[in-house]
């Protein structure tokens, strides 16, 4: 008997929506909108209740299991699955294959989340997807059994990759991995990129815990890759893939890894990697995203690559090379603006906000960096605050338009007792930005960052600053 879960509002969607036809664009957002959505519950218990994948199991069977057939790299992990996902992605693109990508959460559109060789999902095709799944999810609802938003969505990029005739689908998890909507694939590979403590409340305390979880995507014979990390993480890691006999690939273990930092009058300050499999050998390739960590992520997506190689992918080097030059993210240590320079990053835990601080010295020269701080509440707020008072001369806490964010006078009394050390505090981003725009001289940084969250709200709001600008130019 499937377990299932009940919400007030959900129930009542369902009876609504049972049956009704789904006219448009905004329709089909409604309806996918009306479901459970875990990604914005302040509080939110971890288990088998809460992450059913039986519901999920249920769902593709009603849809006749669009998943089966399809060539699924499966990435999980605390930090990296994004850069490590579209770097791979980018890369098979450029060796002429099809590939769909899935990650989440998304920065600014919902459509970010479902991509084919780096095309978003479209309106049109999103409403389609609806229609098509919308049979399946009533039916379900008779029995009272009710996906999520989250087990909707990636049914729907299950279906948008099959019809579009993706030949791989780099698949990233959302939260854990053990009872992730996306553990219901067969996949060639899974990965495993740095495990650290995030969504304690939910996965555990302890980073054995939650290796554990993120573990839980390894699948009997097939190969596991990953990057030499902490070695109480990497233990569990081992431990899962010998019971699981999955051969186990460490990039920087057994398979030869270095990195370097450098700067050149062409390429300005960047990271080069050495990697040596079974396969490939790469001398000096540049990293396309700024910090020691992207450089893991590389490292980690070749050596995924390697192991596709073993499975019949045919792939040249020079096509990864130039997929990595077509590598962009946004919301990774993106430049929005200049004078003052304003950056956005999506870190999300503590090891984020410390190679965060750490890629921002490398490459961006400032006389004083002030943060514009906001997280969730679920997460290591004690280890990003520790971090920031290590990395920031001014911090200013502000509160993202996440219904989960923790308010910015909860942080501000744990920084201070925390660190003894005075910051300021704003009800919104707005206010922030004019909290540091008044303090900010023209060398110093501002940085937005703790929460994908408020990064977004800061990318939406320089977006609309620019097209502002740029029609007032054109006036």
């Amino acid at each position: 008997m499937a377990r299932t879960t009940k919400t007030k509002s959900g129930s009542s969607s369902r009876k609504k929506d049972a049956g009704k036809a789904i006219r448009g664009y905004k329709e089909a957002m409604d309806y996918i909108f009306s479901h459970t959505d875990y990604e914005k519950q302040r509080l939110l218990r971890y288990n088998i209740t809460t992450f059913d994948l039986t519901r999920m199991y249920r769902l593709l069977k009603e849809m006749k299991n669009p998943e089966k057939g399809q060539n699924f790299i499966h990435i999980a992990g605390s930090k990296g699955k994004g850069s490590t996902s579209t770097m791979l992605a980018r890369m098979l693109e450029a060796g002429g294959y099809k590939v769909g990508l899935y990650t989440s959460p998304h920065i600014t559109s919902m459509h970010e989340r479902i991509s084919v060789n780096n095309k978003h999902i479209t309106e049109r095709q999103m409403t389609a997807l609806v229609r098509q799944i919308k049979p399946a999810v009533d039916k379900l609802a008779k029995e009272n059994i009710q996906p999520t938003f989250f087990e909707l969505l990636t049914a729907m990029a299950f279906v948008h990759f099959k019809n579009q005739k993706a030949d791989y689908v780099v698949l990233e998890t959302g939260l854990g991995g053990r009872l992730d909507s996306t553990n219901v694939v067969q996949p060639l590979i899974t990965a495993i990129t740095q495990i650290s403590i995030d969504h304690q409340r939910q996965l555990g305390y302890k980073i054995e815990q939650i290796a554990k979880e993120k573990a839980g995507i390894i699948k009997e014979g097939v190969p596991v890759v990953t990057i030499d990390q902490d070695e109480r993480a990497l233990d569990v890691i081992k431990s899962e893939a010998e019971a699981k006999n999955a051969p186990l690939w460490v990039t920087g273990v057994n398979v030869d890894f270095s990195s370097r930092f450098e700067s050149s009058r062409e390429d300005g300050p960047h990271t080069r990697i050495c990697v040596q499999s079974e396969t490939s050998k790469f001398e000096h390739l540049k990293v396309p995203l700024p910090g020691d960590h992207q450089a893991l992520n590389c490292g980690l997506a070749l050596t995924i690559i390697d192991q596709l190689k073993n499975k019949g992918c045919e792939i040249e080097n020079e096509n990864i090379v130039q997929g990595l030059e077509n590598v962009h993210m946004p919301g990774r240590m993106e430049v929005v603006f200049n004078e003052p320079t304003v950056i956005v990053d999506a870190a999300h835990n503590a090891a984020s906000l410390r190679a965060l601080i750490a890629t921002i010295g490398q490459h961006i020269p400032y006389d004083s960096l002030i943060f514009i701080f906001g997280c969730n509440a679920d997460k290591d707020i004690l280890g990003m605050l520790d971090q920031l008072q290590y990395g920031a001369d001014k911090v200013i806490f502000t509160r993202s338009s996440s219904p989960r964010a923790i308010s910015p006078d909860e942080l501000a009394e744990e920084y201070n007792e925390l660190t003894g050390r005075m910051c300021q505090t704003s009800l919104s981003l707005g206010d922030a930005l004019k909290i540091a725009g008044s303090a900010v001289t023209r060398g110093d940084v501002i940085c937005i960052s703790g929460s994908v969250y408020l990064v977004g709200d800061a990318i939406k709001r320089f977006n609309r600053i620019k097209e502002a600008a740029r029609a007032n130019a054109s006036q």
